[in-house]
């Protein structure tokens, strides 16, 4: 036997006796952080309410549907209207704009939008995974600009971070 032959069928013995231990693993990954037990195949979104003292009326749907969106994207499962293998209930319960950075003569040379999240993750496949977070984020603007006139884009900023930390809290483990 030439010796491209033997490594040839060393290597061809090596996969027939290791394929077989990772085709048994229990979680499977994915590039975009997720691990998820194979098992698992569906996901719920419930609609989440706005809590909130002062209150975005388009923030309730936006954070629902953002959330869905970022499921559908990076992992294999279905959305299901209710009962799905992982369910994800919450309510918007803080909106809030504060002054930042004070300069000279008492006012802010910037404001600060914080919107703050209560969530619950349900894992109906392996209910150690669940639980019960809070999650915020914010975003500083000029104190010269209304937030009504910066709202929508401050908006995607804010709901960017909060779905990636809800993403990784539940689905990514982190």
């Amino acid at each position: 036997m030439t010796l491209n032959k033997i490594k040839f069928f060393t290597l061809l013995l090596i996969l027939v006796l290791v394929f077989p231990v990772y085709q048994s693993c229990k979680v499977s990954y994915s590039f975009t952080g997720a691990s998820i037990d194979p098992s698992v195949k569906t996901f719920t979104v419930y609609y989440m309410p706005n809590r909130a003292r002062l209150v975005n009326p388009n923030l309730s749907q936006q954070l629902t549907e953002s959330l869905q969106d970022k499921l559908t994207r990076q992992t294999s499962l279905n959305l299901l209207e209710q009962d799905g293998d992982l369910e994800f209930e919450g309510q918007i319960t803080g909106y809030d704009v504060r002054p930042m950075n004070i300069k000279q003569g008492d006012t802010a040379a910037q404001n600060r939008l914080t919107v703050t999240v209560k969530m619950k993750f349900t894992n109906n496949k392996n209910h150690d995974d669940d639980w019960d977070k809070t999650f915020s984020a914010y975003y500083d603007f000029d104190a010269t600009n209304l937030l009504s006139d910066v709202e929508d884009e401050i908006m995607e900023e804010i709901l960017e971070q909060l779905v990636d930390d809800i993403f990784n809290a539940s689905i990514a483990n982190w």
